[in-house]
């Protein structure tokens, strides 16, 4: 992945349940239509009316045919009038990142240092 698609919602902190509906909808059209979906993340602790979507491309082109195919997607056109339906999603943001190679994706390595100190305990 070379990009990045960071998108900042504020929502309405009353109707979080309604966002995570929307977020877990996204989970099964998100990849379908060629997004690389890292996650969506609703409030846990501080602010409560931010969440966030992170969707990772090839590139701006791929992220183009990306948007054509979830305009023709039925489910997606769904989830969309669902959010405007519900207006649980005050304002959006979108901003796009260039990835810096070799940090994208990476696992914590911590847990196969807890596995071989144990082993040579």
């Amino acid at each position: 992945m070379t990009i990045a698609c960071i998108i900042r919602y504020q929502i309405d902190p009353f109707q979080c349940d309604a966002f995570r509906e929307y977020a877990e909808t996204w989970g099964r059209i998100i990849p379908r239509c060629g997004g690389h979906l890292v996650g969506y993340f609703l409030p846990y602790e501080g602010t409560n009316d931010v969440g966030w979507g992170l969707i990772a491309f090839e590139s701006l082109a791929e992220y183009e045919a990306y948007k054509a195919r979830l305009k023709a997607d039925p489910d997606a056109r769904a989830n969309f009038a669902m959010a405007r339906s519900k207006r649980f999603i005050l304002r959006e943001e979108r901003n796009f990142v260039e990835v810096v190679e070799g940090t994208f994706g990476l696992p914590s390595t911590l847990a196969n240092k807890s596995r071989a100190f144990e082993a040579a305990r």
